[in-house]
């Protein structure tokens, strides 16, 4: 199968989930990191329905460590799309006393984002959230349908999710159950890269080669240096170029060493890459099951 006829597959298949989305749902979200992935379903949204103005309002959740480079895009996105953005911190989830500030050399607030997206949820009444995850990112996301039901709580029970055979979808929820919703499941990261190649979008700058402070911990794991990381007395402090394949929370989102200026050159990368695309995020090796048991807990 050539490339083209590829893409125009993946991208009808995940047109016909949101439309599917907005048919079904009272109000459904997109979740919006700023990142690639999430991007192309904001493209593909308005694809999904042109001329109309763009049919879905966005939520993001921000940690308050973003990379100053993702804010700015997803705020110039954002007005582009002439969207409704809703935006919810995981600082007021700390000033609310839902949610505590870890401690110790390293902390992170990315494991915090769990009680706020759910606590926006609820506030919004959002029926389902739309995310741009994909199998091949990580083990547990492999499990994942198209359409996947939330326990009322926001858990994800992988043991409980339902077939889905020649396209059909089980939209049906309970009371207080939500669904989330991957139209990017069948996805590569590879596939992304020449999606956003062949509709030549914009992307965070984070992506591409550029020169960085980073912090390379004694464990022999590396981050950018920001106001949230301080470094150890056994920590090196060098500037480095690299680039981001991630563009998460500044303190678990760890950059690659890498010369890659444009598309086209990221693409040779994965090519030749034995890195998972997620194995440069410091969050998913907490544990083995980091990534599943966070789903457990709410996470997206």
């Amino acid at each position: 199968m050539k490339a083209n006829n590829s893409l125009d597959y993946l991208e009808n298949e995940a047109v016909y989930v949101l439309r599917e989305v907005k048919a079904l749902y009272k109000n459904p979200y997109i979740l919006f990191s700023g990142g690639k992935d999430s991007l192309c379903i904001l493209h593909l949204a308005r694809k999904a329905f042109h001329p109309d103005p763009f049919p879905f309002s966005v939520l993001h959740i921000d940690t308050g460590h973003n990379f100053e480079e993702t804010i700015v895009f997803r705020d110039k996105v954002i007005a582009s799309l002439g969207a409704k953005l809703q935006i919810r911190t995981v600082v007021d989830t700390i000033r609310a006393g839902r949610a505590v500030d870890e401690v110790g050399p390293y902390p992170s607030r990315n494991r915090l984002q769990a009680i706020t997206l759910l606590d926006a949820i609820q506030e919004l009444k959002i029926d389902c959230a739309i995310g741009g995850a994909r199998r091949d990112e990580e083990k547990a996301r492999a499990k994942e349908r198209f359409f996947s039901i939330r326990k009322p709580h926001g858990g994800w029970d992988p043991s409980n999710q339902r077939a889905e055979l020649w396209n059909l979808y089980n939209h049906h929820l309970k009371e207080s159950e939500q669904m989330r919703v991957f139209p990017l499941n069948n996805w590569t990261e590879r596939d992304v890269w020449n999606y956003i190649q062949r509709e030549k979008l914009e992307v965070p700058s984070l992506y591409f080669s550029h020169k960085r402070t980073c912090v390379f911990r004694s464990n022999g794991s590396c981050l950018p240096l920001s106001p949230y990381i301080r470094p150890q007395a056994n920590d090196r402090v060098e500037e480095k170029t690299v680039r981001f394949r991630t563009v998460g929370d500044m303190t678990c989102t760890s950059p690659i060493f890498s010369d890659a200026i444009s598309v086209e050159m990221i693409l040779d990368e994965i090519r030749t890459s034995r890195l998972s695309e997620r194995g440069s995020r410091a969050d998913d090796k907490f544990s083995a099951s980091a990534m599943e048991d966070r789903k457990r807990e709410g996470y997206f």
